[in-house]
C-alpha cells in the first residue's frame, strides 16, 4: 500500500506546485514598470544648494563622525547591493579612500574606474560612457555628462564641492572647540549647529584662482563667511562665479575682496587657506608659475606682518608642496590640514546618504 500511495501523492504535490507557479507567473506578468525614471538629484556644486541645505549636509557629516568614530556604531547597511562607480581621470588619495570607506560603511560597493580601465577619452565620449555606466550602477562619483543615477562631482576644473563641505565641517569644529576650552580633549562639535559658528568668519585665500577658490566663492558668502582672495595678476575666477559670490554677499553681509597682494587678503583673517600652485596637467607650466607666485608662500612672518588675527588657523586640501606653505606653519598647532583631510570621509558619507540613500536634499 505504501509503495503505491507515495508516488501518487507526489504527483498531486507537483501538479499543485505547477498550478501555483502558473498563477504567480500570470500575476507578475500584469505588473508594469516605468521605463523613464524620474530625474536624479546630483551633487555637482554647492552653488546649487541653499545655505540651510549646506548646513544640513555638514551637520549630518558631524553626526556620522560621532556615530562611526566615537560611538563605534554600525549602520543598517542601506546601500547593500548598491554599486557606486568612481570614474577618475586623475590620481586620487583622499577622495578615493574617503569614498570607498564611506560606501563600505553604508553597506555598498565601490567600483574604481581609472583612465586606464575604461574607454573614456579613448574610443568613447563622456556622454556615451555616462549613459552606459549609469545604466549598471546606482551612483557615479565623477563629472559625468548625462546620467540616470545621482552624480557626485569628485572634482572638476571649475568646482570641488566635496572638498568644500569638508572645509566647512573643519571650520565649524575648529571654531566650536576653540571657544569650548572647558572641554579640551573632548569632541563636542555635535553639540552646536554650524549656523552658530560659521557666519562672520573671515577666510584669506593666498594662491591660484582654481576650483577650490571658486567653490568657496559659491558657498562661503551665502553662509555669511567673508572671503579675501589674493591671486597673482592674470589669475582670475570665472565671471559667473564672481557674480554669484557678490550676489550672495549682498544678502548676508559677507565681504568679498580680490587682490594681487597676499598681505591685503590676510589682514584680519581667521583662517588662511592655500592650495597647490601647479595642478595635475599643469606640469609644463611649473617654472612660469613658480616665478609668478613668488611672495605667496604662507609663513608665520606673513601672517604677523599682514595682521592676521592672533589665533589664526591654516588649511590646505593636500597634497602640499613647500613653496606653498613652509613646515613651520604646516606642522604647527595652527594647522588643521589633517583633520580637514579626515573630514573628507564624513562629508562624503553625508553626501552618499543624502543623494543615494535618500534620493536628494530636502527643500
Amino acid at each position: 500500500m505504501a509503495t503505491t500511495i507515495k508516488p501518487f501523492s507526489s504527483r498531486i504535490f507537483n501538479l499543485t506546485s505547477l498550478k501555483t507557479h502558473v498563477l504567480l507567473q500570470r500575476a507578475y506578468s500584469t505588473i508594469k514598470y516605468p521605463i523613464n525614471q524620474t530625474k536624479p538629484h546630483h551633487f555637482l556644486t554647492t552653488a546649487d544648494f541653499s545655505a540651510e541645505q549646506l548646513y544640513e549636509l555638514v551637520n549630518r557629516a558631524i553626526q556620522f563622525k560621532i556615530e562611526a568614530k566615537y560611538e563605534k556604531k554600525t549602520t543598517d547597511k542601506p546601500l547593500t547591493g548598491k554599486t557606486l562607480a568612481l570614474i577618475f581621470s586623475k590620481r586620487s588619495t583622499r577622495t578615493r579612500v574617503a569614498t570607498e570607506s564611506a560606501m563600505t560603511y553604508l553597506g555598498g560597493h565601490s567600483m574604481f574606474l581609472g583612465s586606464q580601465d575604461i574607454q573614456l577619452g579613448v574610443n568613447e565620449s563622456l556622454l556615451d560612457t555616462s549613459r552606459v555606466v549609469s545604466s549598471m550602477v546606482d551612483g557615479i562619483m565623477a563629472r559625468a555628462g548625462e546620467s540616470t543615477v545621482p552624480v557626485i562631482n569628485a572634482l572638476s576644473d571649475k568646482y570641488h564641492p566635496t572638498q568644500i563641505l569638508a572645509d566647512l565641517m573643519t571650520l565649524h569644529e575648529h571654531i566650536h572647540h576653540r571657544s569650548q576650552s572647558a572641554t579640551k580633549g573632548q569632541y563636542t562639535a555635535h553639540m552646536q549647529h554650524p549656523r552658530e559658528t560659521l557666519p562672520g568668519l573671515r577666510i584669506a585665500w593666498v594662491g591660484d584662482a582654481n576650483n577650490i577658490l571658486q567653490e568657496m566663492l559659491v558657498s562661503f558668502p551665502k553662509l555669511g563667511i567673508s572671503v579675501a582672495a589674493a591671486c597673482p595678476s592674470g589669475y582670475t575666477c570665472a565671471e559667473d562665479i564672481v557674480a554669484i559670490a557678490k550676489s550672495d554677499s549682498k544678502k548676508t553681509g559677507a565681504q568679498i575682496l580680490f587682490t594681487t597682494k597676499p598681505d591685503e587678503a590676510v589682514k584680519d583673517a581667521d583662517v588662511i587657506v592655500t592650495d597647490t600652485w601647479i595642478s595635475m596637467g599643469q606640469e609644463a607650466e611649473k617654472a612660469r608659475r613658480l616665478n609668478e607666485f613668488k611672495g605667496y608662500q604662507v609663513t608665520m612672518e606673513m601672517a604677523k606682518r599682514a595682521g592676521a588675527k592672533p589665533d589664526w588657523a591654516f588649511m590646505h586640501c593636500l597634497p602640499r608642496k613647500q613653496e606653498e606653505v613652509d613646515d613651520e606653519v604646516f606642522y604647527s598647532d595652527r594647522s588643521l590640514v589633517f583633520t580637514e583631510a579626515e573630514n573628507r570621509k564624513w562629508t562624503i558619507l553625508s553626501v552618499l546618504d543624502t543623494f543615494i540613500v535618500k534620493g536628494g536634499v530636502s527643500n
